[in-house]
């Protein structure tokens, strides 16, 4: 089985820190296929940021299906682009935010998701409104930009921990998920020290993209998701039909 992350952002450190925790969750037979967009912002902060980033994602799921991969994820916790990579794909494609605060349901009543800073707290509360989870959760940020979780130096780590013990307390959550595909290598050890679950969307939904290719699952091409006739592009963008 092969399945194929996608790092939105064009910031090759945090796809290894990506691709580290895919492999981590995949079984044995799942090959991971961790790539960096070619085109669009080094982070995703905001729709500005996320509007950018959608060329290049959407080229690399042109890729992975003409490469015959069994499932693409999308390692953005915004789950950029979803619903635009779901129409052209036909192998599953499955947005760590989605994959992540599902994942919570099946095991807490209420979760909170930790994020980056402030201005991506509504992109996060209207996906957990489309996903019917937002009676659930509520959505925190610790005000750390993306790229400081590659900073070893920086305050990240602490500023997440915080939040994490604010959660807990003030909403009285009874999982975390962590809101940026940037954090997946703290979730261990802060579901250790919090004594709660700390749950990683990459991880979550590397093991989705297993289960629905294992089921045979495939995106369905009825109504919303049909593929459609393809259109002439112009410009820099002539080439996405072509997976260049």
């Amino acid at each position: 089985m092969r399945i194929r992350v996608i790092n939105p952002n064009t910031t090759a450190a945090m796809t290894e820190t990506i691709a580290r925790a895919a492999r981590e969750a995949a079984a044995s037979g799942t090959e991971i296929d961790a790539v960096t967009s070619s085109t669009g912002p080094v982070s995703i902060e905001g729709y500005y940021d996320e509007a950018l980033s959608l060329p290049g994602l959407l080229i690399e799921i042109r890729k992975g299906e003409t490469q015959g991969v069994d499932a693409h994820v999308i390692a953005c916790f915004d789950d950029t682009g979803l619903d635009a990579a779901r129409q052209i794909a036909t192998a599953p494609v499955i947005g760590i935010g989605e994959a992540a605060c599902h994942a919570a349901m099946l095991i807490a009543n209420r979760f909170t998701v930790v994020t980056t800073l402030e201005r991506s707290i509504p992109a996060l509360e209207h996906n957990l409104l489309k996903y019917g989870l937002e009676r659930r959760a509520r959505v925190r940020a610790a005000e750390v930009p993306v790229l400081a979780l590659e900073d070893e130096a920086s305050d990240a780590r602490a500023r997440i921990d915080a939040e994490i013990t604010r959660a807990l307390v003030e909403d009285r959550a009874e999982a975390i998920v962590l809101g940026c595909a940037g954090m997946a290598k703290l979730a261990r050890d802060l579901s250790i020290k919090h004594q709660c679950p700390v749950i990683d969307g990459v991880g979550a939904a590397v093991k989705l993209g297993e289960m629905l290719s294992v089921l045979g699952l495939k995106t369905s091409k009825r109504w919303g998701y049909q593929s459609g006739t393809p259109k002439m592009l112009t410009g820099p963008l002539a080439g996405l039909m072509r997976g260049e």
